[in-house]
């Protein structure tokens, strides 16, 4: 059986913290995944993640932290969960997959607990979050046939 990846669940800050130190300490050889999930009121964070030789892949998504409909912020969609389930199962082979949002406790912490029971990594016990975020992914994952990624 393949090893699992860690899932690192951060704030934006963090995120940049945890990238840095490859470039610190190029001896580094972990490599990882992340999904950057940046707020759409102020056109994002100001910053890009983007792949080199540690990070394998990004996936960048924007929508607000809200769980319906408000005006003028974006809700999470479809579509976005069904690029989330695809990001992670193609990066299943990482040894981190960060996933970062501006504080790291609502819409991050809903990828980051669907990601650990999607990869059947034994789950924590965080239980805030962005419920609409959580159940759109359980729901689309259910939906298309891929619960869980499954390792060979």
């Amino acid at each position: 059986m393949m090893k699992k990846p860690r899932i690192l669940v951060t704030s934006a800050r963090e995120a940049l913290r945890y990238v840095m130190t490859h470039i610190d300490h190029p001896d580094q050889n972990d490599t990882y995944a992340a999904i950057s999930i940046q707020d759409t009121w102020n056109g994002g964070f100001g910053f890009q993640l983007s792949e080199n030789r540690y990070c394998k892949g990004v996936l960048t998504l924007y929508f607000d932290d809200i769980e319906e409909p408000d005006y003028g912020f974006k809700l999470f969609k479809k579509e976005q969960a069904l690029d989330i389930i695809y990001f992670i199962k193609e990066h299943k082979n990482v040894d981190t997959l960060l996933i970062h949002c501006y504080a790291g406790v609502s819409r991050s912490k809903a990828v980051g607990v669907f990601a650990r029971e999607y990869l059947g990594i034994q789950p924590t016990k965080d239980i805030v979050f962005n419920d609409y975020v959580y159940f759109m992914l359980k729901h689309v994952a259910d939906e298309i046939g891929e619960s869980e990624v499954k390792y060979e």
